[in-house]
């Protein structure tokens, strides 16, 4: 019985020593499947927290999802803001190693490895903002943006660079379509298309002394004509990304603005209301875009960012 015993034993370190020399290749069903290689993996940050202070993660766009691995770990947007990430441990020296991952507005996706550590060495991190170029940011080329719902099949960082280069560019397409009022004046610059989206290149020129403080910018379409005792059918176009959307045009200052707003069109009874109100103000800013400028729109066939 004995020698039985030893003979099973003598077996099992047999198996535990071939298992220790082949190190796993990642197929797990005996070769019904194509085991993930270190090219495919998207290599994760070293991110250390602890229990007596809070590390935060600077992002260069706004957090659109957080998934923390394990309860060892807290972590919210810091109040006020979209693209900081406060994290810390729920508990003190916790030894087991836990993950977080994180999705931001442009589509790009980060992945830490976090421990506990009594002093963490970085205590405010800067994310950068990327394009995939590899081995320069230690991600693979094969990496792919996230998509998100609102921009369809578009993807977030194609959204990004486009509205980049509509504001680079600053050309004037459209000329006819505006509004001025006590020395401040709104323009539309430009429609352009891409892919199911469109972009809406504007410019407030604020040719008096005092500020201009935005309160908001509306897109609405609306009904050409009401009839009295009609109530005002209005449905809000919102917009779905915006660059350079400064709140405040100092005197003699001009500023351009573009917005991305999904695909529509407007039937023959209707036009495109844009207006932009003052705060604390009265120097209210209103233009119409009619259906035949939307259908003019310049289609987009190649980028150019200077």
């Amino acid at each position: 019985m004995k020698k039985i015993l030893l003979a099973f034993a003598f077996v099992g370190c047999m198996f535990a020593a071939n298992a220790q020399e082949k190190p796993s290749t990642g197929d797990l069903f005996d070769g019904l499947t194509r085991p993930l290689t270190f090219d495919r993996m998207i290599p994760p940050y070293a991110l250390e927290v602890t229990f007596d202070k809070t590390v935060h993660v600077i992002f260069p766009s706004a957090i659109r999802y957080v998934d923390l691995g394990s309860a060892d770990l807290l972590a919210a947007k810091a109040d006020g803001t979209e693209n900081v990430l406060r994290v810390k441990a729920a508990l003190r020296d916790f030894s087991r190693e836990s993950n977080l991952s994180v999705i931001t507005e442009d589509g790009a996706y980060y992945t830490f490895n976090v421990k506990y550590a009594d002093e963490p060495v970085k205590l405010s991190v800067e994310m950068t903002d990327f394009i995939h170029d590899g081995e320069a940011v230690n991600r693979p080329n094969n990496a792919m943006e996230v998509y998100l719902t609102e921009l369809g099949s578009e993807s977030p960082l194609l959204v990004k660079l486009i509205m980049k280069s509509i504001y680079k560019n600053d050309r004037r397409e459209i000329k006819h379509i505006g509004c001025k009022r006590f020395g401040v004046q709104y323009l539309l610059k430009g429609i352009y298309s891409h892919n199911g989206l469109l972009y809406f290149h504007v410019q407030l020129k604020n040719s008096s002394n005092v500020p201009f403080d935005v309160d908001y910018l509306t897109f609405k379409i609306v009904d050409k004509k009401v009839a009295k005792r009609t109530a005002i059918q209005e449905q809000v176009v919102w917009p779905v990304r915006a660059y350079n959307n400064v709140q405040v045009i100092d005197g003699r200052h001009n500023e351009r603005m573009v917005f991305t707003l999904p695909k529509f069109t407007l039937a023959d009874d209707k036009h495109l209301v844009v207006e932009l109100h003052e705060q604390q103000g009265g120097r209210h800013q209103r233009f119409t875009v009619e259906n035949e400028d939307l259908v003019r729109a310049n289609v987009i066939n190649e980028l150019k960012v200077r």
